[in-house]
């Protein structure tokens, strides 16, 4: 019986989600919204933090953690693709230099992000040079009032945030077979209410520790350069994107690479050491 049981359960999955339309974030809320596990998980945050205040708004606030407990010169770059209207393309030649150069990466990844390169998003998922985490369902920075930040506006309640953390941490599971472990808001920008909830989730936030700068439209490659180069440490997290070819993230990146590798410096995916606040 419990193997017709689980036969069965498989049919109904794949008839769900076996299409690639059937993984974009409308099908698959709509989904998560019938299933009795989320909604009852979802109204046990809710009650939780029925009386949250937001407290500190900010890419530092207490409960998100910035870099790397080593004990060696290593250094995590991390890439972001954040999707939407502006912010759906792929940087091939980036993520075909890491892969040349062997350089493991950690990937934040939004819902809708993956919607507009679903197939490039399976390939980079069984690609064990990247681990792919959770850039958030519908790219909102997190907070449970409404804040904003760069004009990009914010969770605005609870459950908004859960859903904002839950569906896209569900929704990457759901095609890669793996929960993320790490969220990273959009903007990287949560308030310490957030923070708590992705904790309550099994969920680690992430920051930066030093900021690249490659997000800046046009940015020059020097000043990337120098941005990373000149606060390079053992254990920093390095944030960049992957989702613009037009900015000089690849560029830049022909310059840092060899020059990080010859000051002993070596890299790792995030979830491979344990985390921790820089202060």
């Amino acid at each position: 019986m419990r193997f017709i049981t689980q036969i069965l359960s498989l049919v109904v999955y794949i008839q769900c989600f076996g299409q690639n339309s059937n993984f974009d974030n409308n099908h698959i809320i709509q989904q998560l919204y019938k299933d009795e596990g989320y909604i009852s998980l979802k109204s046990k945050v809710a009650n939780d933090f029925a009386n949250a205040k937001p407290g500190k708004w900010g890419e530092f606030v207490k409960g998100v953690d910035e870099e790397l407990v080593v004990e060696d010169k290593i250094i995590a770059i991390t890439f972001d693709a954040c999707g939407g209207k502006y912010g759906s393309n792929y940087d091939k030649e980036l993520i075909e230099y890491l892969r040349k150069e062997k350089i493991p990466a950690t990937l934040f990844v939004s819902g809708l992000w993956i919607d507009e390169n679903f197939k490039i998003f399976q390939s980079l998922s069984k690609d064990t040079l990247f681990e792919i985490e959770n850039h958030g369902f519908n790219h909102k920075p997190c907070s449970v009032d409404g804040e904003s930040e760069y004009g990009i506006k914010g969770t605005i309640n609870v459950t908004d945030a859960f859903d904002e953390i839950e569906a896209n941490a569900r929704k990457i599971e759901m095609i890669t077979g793996r929960r993320p472990k790490f969220f990273r808001s959009a903007t990287a920008f949560i308030d310490e209410a957030c923070a708590k909830i992705a904790k309550e989730l099994g969920i680690t936030v992430i920051s930066f520790d030093i900021l690249s700068g490659d997000a800046i439209p046009n940015a020059p490659i020097n000043i990337i350069e120098k941005n990373v180069l000149s606060h390079i440490r053992p254990g920093a997290i390095i944030i960049m994107h992957f989702n613009h070819p037009k900015w000089n993230t690849y560029e830049s990146l022909l310059q840092i690479i060899p020059k990080l590798r010859s000051m002993g410096y070596t890299f790792a995916k995030i979830e491979n050491f344990p985390l921790k606040r820089k202060n």
